[in-house]
């Protein structure tokens, strides 16, 4: 069957094009949510953790539409991006007392408060103190803040990782066809931060050993798939990576400086440091595996 194009990996056909006109024939009063749904269903195009592919498939629908390959229904709304027009986080005041101790004598509890009340705590934690600030996760994301007490003294955040790392993938030693299978098995620690007045030599590191063993299970849980490999990206011209490299990670070499949007050879962003942390002994075999 002949191929018009390929979308995140999916071929869209002849025959794929004939099914969406089909259902849209039959359906001219449902919304353009509902159709998307509808191919979703029909194609079997699910996520990793079973739920429809439907925002992917939406951005599919309006691809072909503005290729005069399909004529979709006319919108029945227009709602406000939240993603285009999101509010900054809401500031939240917590006590800045210097906390000075050792990680012998104290208790550290860590909770992944994604979906719970402590989320907007940790988006205004990570958008007053951390250098990036706080931009909202695309994708599978896990969220936790460390807790000395009742006190928040760390926040760490994972997510889906990059399409394309030269240095992560030349060292899995996949190809194209399976990374673009497997990529949902690896996870990129997005955000990492120690609030400032926290004075706990050699926390950084032990928070990263820590956050862990919870990581593979609560991923598991929310997303209904294994993760095998960890990944981070260490802007060198502020910090030297000390405490991944004391917490044994592996250095895998640098980022291009390109991003995922650039039209040039010619660095425009700034050339990371790549650490990954494999989570699984045989992490490769699992990453290259081909399901059939």
């Amino acid at each position: 069957m002949e191929t018009i194009l390929t979308y995140r990996g999916r071929p869209v056909t002849k025959q794929g094009i004939a099914t969406i006109k089909k259902i849209i024939t039959e359906n001219p009063c449902s919304s353009r949510r509902s159709i998307s749904q509808q191919v979703c269903r029909e194609w079997n195009w699910r996520q990793n953790n079973g739920f429809l592919k439907d925002m992917v498939c939406r951005s599919l629908l309006l691809l072909l539409e503005s290729k005069g390959l399909i004529k979709l229904p006319p919108r029945k709304c227009n709602p406000p991006n939240p993603l285009a027009k999101r509010k900054k986080p809401t500031k939240i005041d917590i006590d800045q007392t210097t906390i000075q101790a050792s990680l012998k004598h104290i208790s550290i509890r860590l909770v992944q408060v994604r979906r719970t009340p402590f989320e907007k705590m940790f988006n205004s934690l990570i958008h007053q103190y951390h250098y990036l600030g706080y931009t909202q996760p695309v994708g599978e994301h896990l969220k936790y803040i460390a807790f000395y007490h009742d006190r928040p003294i760390a926040c760490l955040a994972w997510g889906s990782a990059p399409w394309y790392i030269g240095a992560r993938d030349r060292f899995i030693g996949w190809s194209k066809e399976i990374r673009e299978q497997n990529l949902h098995l690896i996870a990129n620690n997005t955000r990492f931060l120690i609030l400032p007045w926290v004075q706990i030599p050699c926390l950084a590191s032990h928070l990263l050993a820590l956050n862990r063993h919870y990581l593979y299970r609560d991923w598991q849980q929310l997303y209904h798939h294994p993760i095998h490999l960890v990944e981070t990206f260490v802007d060198t011209e502020r910090y030297h990576g000390t405490c991944y490299k004391a917490d044994n990670w592996i250095y895998v070499g640098e980022t291009t400086g390109r991003g995922k949007a650039s039209k040039t050879h010619n660095p425009t962003l700034p050339i990371k440091a790549v650490y990954v942390w494999p989570l699984s002994k045989n992490f490769r075999r699992e990453l290259c595996h081909v399901a059939r």
